[in-house]
C-alpha cells in the first residue's frame, strides 16, 4: 500500500509525497501534492492501475512529444506514398511541433488538445484540421501502445465536419467542347472526362498500356508532383486495374499515338518528362475560359473534376455502384457511393416504379392471401 507523508521545502512550503511500490516490487515516490487529499487521489489511482495491469511509471511519461515525433514520422515514411508523407511532415513542421514540442506526453491533457484543435478550426479547413490532428494522435497512439502513457489523451476530441463540395458535372455537349478547345490535349481530356482516370494515373500512361484491339488500358503506374518534384510509384490503391474505352476514345488516342514508342509517355511534358497537373494559368485554364465565353453555363472545372464527369456519364449509361467502383480505382463501393450518392437519386424512384409494376399488380389479381385474410 502507499504511504503519504508530510514535508517542508526551504521555503518553509507544505507539500505531501506519496511513496508506493511499482508492480516489479520497486520502491518509488511521487512529491509535491499540495493537499492531503490530492495525494491520497494519487494513490488510490496508483493502486487501480497496479490492480488493472495499467501502471505506466511516472517517469517514462517525461519524454516530450518533440523527442518522438521525428521517429514516428520515419516510420510513416516507410509505407507511405510521398504525397500522403509530404502531408504528415508538413502538419508536423507547422503547426504539430511548435505547439507540442516542449509538452511531455504525460502531461498532456483531453482539454488542452480539444482547445488545440478548436483553435486550428478557426483558420484552417476541417479536412486540413484533422490531418494535422491525427499527427499529434498518431504520436500519442504510439506512446500508448510502448506503455509510455496509460492511455492517449488526444482520442474522443471533437473535430470539424468536412463540408463536401457539390460535385461539377459536364454534359456530353460541354466535354465535346472541352476536348476542342484542349488542342493537343483533346484525347487527354476525353479519357480524363469518360473513364475518370487520376491526373497521375493518366500522366503515367505509355503507348504499351492500351490495348487498341480490345479497347482497354493497363493502369499500374501513378506519377504525382510532391515539392516540384514527380515521383512514378504504384496507383492510390496498390494494385493496378483495368479499364475499358469507347469507341471514340480509342480512336482519338490511336491518333495522339501515332509515331510514338511503345514505351513513349502519350502526352510527356515539353522536356520529355512526365505532364504536371494543370494549373490556374494552364492550358485547361485557357480551354475552360474559351468554353465560358460561348456558353455562359459553362461550370469552371479542374482535371479532377472531370472524374465526376466521368461517373456521371457512366451512370447514364446504365453503370452501377461496382461498376463504376472499378472504373474510378475507389477502395469499396461505400466510398463511391459517398462521393457520388446525388448521382443515383433517380434509382430510388425507379425501385419504387418498380414495385408498384410488379408487387402491386400482384396483389391487384388476389396473389397474396396473407394479405387479404388479415
Amino acid at each position: 500500500m502507499a504511504t503519504i507523508s508530510k514535508y517542508q521545502t526551504a521555503s518553509g512550503a507544505t507539500f505531501y509525497r506519496v511513496r508506493y511500490r511499482t508492480p516489479d516490487r520497486g520502491q518509488t515516490d511521487k512529491r509535491g501534492f499540495k493537499t492531503k487529499r490530492d495525494a491520497e487521489a494519487f494513490a488510490n489511482s496508483v493502486e487501480v492501475t497496479k490492480a488493472k495491469g495499467e501502471y505506466v511509471a511516472p517517469s517514462l511519461g517525461r519524454v516530450t512529444v518533440g523527442e518522438l515525433g521525428p521517429a514516428w514520422l520515419a516510420r510513416k515514411e516507410g509505407h507511405l506514398k510521398p504525397s500522403g508523407y509530404r502531408t504528415y511532415e508538413n502538419a508536423w513542421r507547422v503547426y504539430v511541433e511548435p505547439r507540442w514540442r516542449a509538452a511531455k506526453v504525460a502531461d498532456i491533457r483531453y482539454t488542452s488538445v480539444q482547445a488545440w484543435v478548436a483553435e486550428l478550426a478557426k483558420k484552417l479547413s476541417a479536412s486540413r484540421v484533422i490531418a494535422v490532428y491525427s499527427v499529434l494522435a498518431g504520436i500519442l497512439d504510439d506512446a500508448a501502445r510502448d506503455r509510455l502513457i496509460a492511455a492517449n489523451p488526444a482520442r474522443g476530441v471533437n473535430l470539424p465536419s468536412r463540408s463536401r463540395r457539390p460535385n461539377v458535372y459536364l454534359s456530353p455537349d460541354q466535354l465535346r467542347r472541352l476536348a476542342i478547345e484542349s488542342g493537343r490535349y483533346r484525347s487527354l481530356v476525353l479519357l480524363l472526362g469518360t473513364v475518370g482516370l487520376r491526373w497521375g494515373e493518366a500522366a503515367a500512361l505509355r503507348v504499351r498500356d492500351i490495348d487498341f484491339l480490345r479497347r482497354r488500358i493497363v493502369l499500374h503506374e501513378n506519377a504525382v508532383a510532391v515539392g516540384g518534384r514527380t515521383h512514378v510509384g504504384t496507383l492510390k490503391t496498390g494494385h493496378s486495374r483495368t479499364v475499358a474505352l469507347p469507341v471514340f476514345v480509342v480512336d482519338e488516342l490511336a491518333a495522339t499515338c501515332t509515331g510514338k514508342e511503345r514505351d513513349d509517355l502519350i502526352w510527356p511534358a515539353q522536356d520529355g518528362g512526365h505532364l504536371a497537373p494543370p494549373t490556374t494559368k494552364s492550358w485547361l485554364a485557357g480551354a475552360v475560359e474559351r468554353c465560358q465565353k460561348a456558353d455562359k453555363t459553362f461550370p469552371r472545372i479542374t482535371a479532377h473534376a472531370l472524374r465526376h464527369t466521368a461517373a456521371s456519364l457512366a451512370v447514364s449509361a446504365g453503370a452501377n455502384v461496382k461498376v463504376i467502383q472499378r472504373m474510378l480505382g475507389h477502395a469499396s463501393a461505400a466510398m463511391t457511393l459517398d462521393v457520388y450518392a446525388d448521382l443515383f437519386d433517380d434509382d430510388f424512384t425507379a425501385v419504387a416504379d418498380k414495385l408498384s409494376e410488379t408487387v402491386g399488380k400482384m396483389w391487384a389479381r388476389g396473389g397474396d392471401t396473407a394479405i387479404q385474410q388479415t
